[in-house]
């Protein structure tokens, strides 16, 4: 079966690969938010990343600049995480049950910013779309606009969330998940504090959705389904195979944050190798599973066991 595979195809294939791991890197920003740093299990990404895409397709085909349907996919996004953090903080629903219900009720939400319809197409041919296939396929200019903006606008956003992370109110959304009672006892207003938290996570999500959708050349109510596992797979692979390059630096958290985007982009690199092995479409679900459950598992193994395998004495 190997000597049919043509490594040719693969190649062809890396471009597009290359161009969702850095969408969705900024989809894994957000998550990277709500799991790390304010250690909350946020379900609502998989409804705001349609709730983004959505929002700026469905603005887009009204005539409105698609800069400014950005815009407004990151304030869609965020108002599916105000709700998952009202929900939460100001009814007392457990928060991975909080985000549950934002997350189906998102459906119906979604289906209705579609015009009650499960899919709006959106072409290149007629709008000035900022991400799309056109863009990543072509051999000219367009490819490398494209990838040098997509890269200028991450490196812009890590800039932005390291200088916002390191302002008093960024080091309380720290203080929150590292210890929410001793951050408390600081005066800090831990449940405000939340509610911002994963309304600029979902606010990412939505933008990453809305470049998403564009780049596929349409929005789907069912887009967004597994988004939370792909968020993890790349916040978890960047912290295992590049976590020790942040340790020793100055500028650590801004490096995190760039692991996580070598993340995305890996993991969508390693589905692309899956794919063109010809592993069965139904299967691949069970690979995205199994690839979060084994990047998950290392940092409790290498803990429980010693560098040379022998179990640690508790």
């Amino acid at each position: 079966m190997l000597l049919s595979l043509n490594l040719n195809s693969l190649l062809n294939a890396m471009p597009g690969s290359i161009a969702q791991g850095l969408i969705w890197g900024i989809m894994a920003f957000g998550v990277f938010i709500t799991f790390r740093l304010l250690d909350f299990a946020d379900l609502t990404v998989d409804g705001s990343m349609v709730t983004g895409g959505a929002t700026a397709v469905m603005l887009i085909k009204a005539g409105v600049s698609p800069w400014l349907a950005l815009l407004a996919a990151f304030a869609a996004g965020m108002a599916a995480g105000f709700v998952t953090g009202i929900l939460h903080t100001a009814f007392g629903i457990p928060g991975i049950l909080a985000s549950i219900l934002t997350q189906l009720s998102l459906y119906s939400i979604n289906y209705n910013i579609l015009g009650k319809a499960a899919n709006q197409a959106i072409s290149v041919n007629n709008y000035k779309l900022l991400a799309s296939l056109r863009y990543v396929n072509s051999s000219g200019s367009d490819r490398i606009i494209f990838f040098a903006g997509l890269t200028g606008g991450i490196i812009l956003l890590i800039a932005l969330m390291y200088w916002f992370f390191g302002t008093e109110i960024g080091q309380a959304i720290r203080a929150t998940g590292c210890n929410e009672s001793m951050a408390r006892a600081q005066g800090i207003n831990t449940n405000f504090i939340k509610v911002l938290a994963l309304m600029i996570s979902n606010g990412l999500v939505g933008m990453s959705g809305a470049l998403y959708a564009q780049c596929q050349g349409a929005a789907d109510v069912n887009m967004g389904r597994g988004a939370i596992v792909i968020g993890l797979a790349a916040v978890i692979i960047g912290e295992v195979l590049f976590g020790k390059l942040c340790e020793k630096r100055k500028l650590m958290f801004a490096w995190t944050l760039l692991s996580v985007a070598f993340g995305a982009v890996l993991y969508y690199i390693v589905y692309a190798v899956v794919i063109w092995l010809r592993m069965p479409s139904e299967n691949m679900k069970l690979f995205s599973a199994a690839i979060v459950a084994l990047f998950l598992s290392i940092p409790y193994l290498k803990g429980k066991y010693g560098k040379k395998g022998v179990k640690k004495n508790v």
